[in-house]
């Protein structure tokens, strides 16, 4: 393959934003590392450990709480992550509309129960894709089972896009359309606003799972359509222990809180509480708030590279690695997706030969090199595919060249180990 030196069309040069990361300084059975699990959980610069290192060592305390200095300085640096976590995502009211949760999991249960179970009744329709991450299938299959509820499908093509011939049918009388942004199989960008416009036009509401798209593309949740959008940290150079759910103002006014506890209230009496304003009223308890300082400086860093630059970047290596595979390959591997770069994400889930998903993945791990093998919490869509499992391999800003051709060395050797 014809590589590149230097910066990339991106804007940044991968390799210098590599050193940022401690540990993709180690090795794996005596090799340097090449990690290609991002869309799994991404590792953390420098500038996100330092920033909770430093959180934790200066200043620490519970927030919304004390009076004493160390909390108010607590409390305003959690509330200042939540507005950088806001204007990053281009949040119209940021102090009020990201709502911190444990992950983007728990932000979709949210919606489940606050908005589900105030709106939704029995003979009501809710509508969902083929490539959804369980994250958001399973919290509306548990609420069909209780409420009566009726879940629509919209269906996925051979080249792993959104079916929408049916689109106008499928959303009659429904009450809610659940759609990812980017599979995290498939790589593939769905057309959101489209679906947002015409859920909207059918009365229904809009749950975006953003998880894989918010770390690797501009994001506008107003341009997007949605009302409501669920990410985590620790997939865009953040820690694990934080998600976010942003939702629309008036939205997030009128629902109930998720659970019970402290922080979540006004007031409470033996008869009955007051719930808190938004966002708090679904915070209940202490919260991660260490790993929102994370979370704000992961904010920080990414904003420093440019998602304009970081998605040039995904594109340029996606188009990389398909064509490397390709050209070592052929028909031998099997890419799932849109076979354009343009039109998925840097998350390319692949089969090769009859190797098992699994072999591939313990074969690579021996030179060194992270791939994710399994069915990515999307078994709907392993079944849609054919498939039990597939390999994935997926980058972040600090993947370059060098980790596409040591993927596709390693698995030219698991091919010759199990010829």
């Amino acid at each position: 393959m014809n590589r590149t030196d230097g910066p990339g069309p991106g804007g940044f040069d991968a390799a210098t934003v590599a050193k940022d990361f401690p540990l993709l300084g180690r090795e794996v059975n005596g090799r340097p590392i090449v990690y290609l699990d991002s869309a799994a959980s991404s590792q953390k610069p420098t500038a996100v450990l330092d920033a909770m290192r430093e959180y934790d060592e200066t200043t620490h305390a519970n927030v919304h709480r004390g009076v004493y200095a160390i909390a108010e300085e607590a409390t305003r640096r959690f509330e200042e992550a939540r507005i950088e976590v806001g204007r990053f995502i281009g949040a119209r009211v940021p102090d009020r509309e990201v709502v911190f949760t444990k992950n983007a999991t728990e932000a979709i249960n949210l919606v489940a129960h606050a908005w589900g179970r105030t709106h939704l009744r029995a003979g009501d329709a809710v509508v969902l894709t083929e490539m959804e991450h369980h994250a958001n299938i399973v919290p509306w299959q548990m609420l069909a089972a209780e409420r009566g509820i009726e879940l629509r499908w919209l269906p996925v093509d051979e080249q792993g896009r959104l079916v929408l011939d049916d689109l106008d049918r499928l959303l009659d009388g429904a009450r809610l359309l659940g759609v990812t942004v980017m599979s995290n199989v498939l790589g593939t960008l769905n057309p959101v606003s489209r679906l947002a416009a015409a859920a909207h036009a059918a009365g229904a509401v809009v749950v975006a799972d953003a998880c894989q798209s918010v770390p690797h593309l501009p994001t506008d949740v107003t341009a997007l359509g949605a009302d409501f959008v669920a990410f985590s940290a620790h997939k865009m150079l953040g820690p694990t222990g934080i998600g976010v759910l942003w939702g629309r103002d008036e939205l997030l006014a009128e629902l109930p809180p998720f659970l019970g506890g402290g922080e979540m209230i006004l007031d409470v009496r033996k008869e009955g509480f007051t719930p808190n304003d938004i966002p708090w009223r679904f915070e209940a308890g202490t919260p991660p708030i260490t790993e929102a300082v994370g979370l704000g400086a992961a904010v920080g860093y990414l904003r420093h590279l440019g998602m304009e630059a970081v998605r040039h970047h995904d594109l340029h290596l996606t188009r990389y690695a398909l064509a490397a595979l390709d050209e070592r390959f052929g028909t031998d591997l099997t890419v799932f997706g849109p076979p354009e770069a343009a039109a998925r994400g840097g998350v390319i889930s692949f089969a090769l030969g009859d190797l098992h998903p699994h072999d591939i993945s313990q074969i690579l791990d021996e030179y060194g090199v992270c791939v994710r093998a399994g069915h990515h919490c999307a078994k709907p869509l392993m079944r849609r595919l054919g498939v039990t499992a597939t390999a994935r391999a997926s980058f972040a800003p600090y993947s370059d060249e060098s980790d596409v051709d040591a993927l596709v060395e390693a698995l030219a050797a698991a091919v010759r180990f199990f010829a």
